[in-house]
C-alpha cells in the first residue's frame, strides 16, 4: 500500500500543470460597444458584445450578439462560419447576429 501511495505522489509530481495566461480584455471603441470576451477563443478579435443603449434592438435571444473590427479577415470568417448577419457599425468595428444552432 505505501509503495502504491508513493508512486501515486512521484507520478503527480512528474505532471506538467498548463500555465495560465491571463486573458486581456479587449477595449471597446466606445460606449456603444460593452465586450464580454472572446466569441471563439479568448484571444479572438470578434468580441461577444453585451447589452447598451446602441445594442438593445439588435440583441435576440435565439442569436450571439458579435462585434468584429471592420473588414478585418476575423469579420470575414465570422461571415463565413456562421451565417452572420451584419446589424450596424460603429467605432471601427462591425456588429453582428450570430445565430445559435
Amino acid at each position: 500500500m505505501r509503495k502504491l501511495i508513493v508512486l501515486c505522489l512521484v507520478l503527480t509530481a512528474c505532471q506538467e500543470t498548463p500555465s495560465e495566461t491571463p486573458v486581456q480584455a479587449v477595449a471597446p471603441p466606445n460606449d456603444d460597444l460593452r465586450f464580454v470576451g472572446g466569441y471563439r477563443a479568448t484571444d479572438d478579435e470578434c468580441q461577444l458584445t453585451g447589452e447598451t443603449a446602441f445594442t438593445i434592438d439588435f440583441l435576440d435571444d435565439a442569436a450571439d450578439l458579435v462585434s468584429c473590427p471592420t473588414g478585418s479577415d476575423a469579420a470575414q470568417s465570422l461571415v463565413d462560419m456562421y451565417s452572420a448577419r451584419q446589424m450596424a457599425e460603429t467605432g471601427g468595428y462591425t456588429v453582428y447576429s450570430v445565430p445559435r444552432r
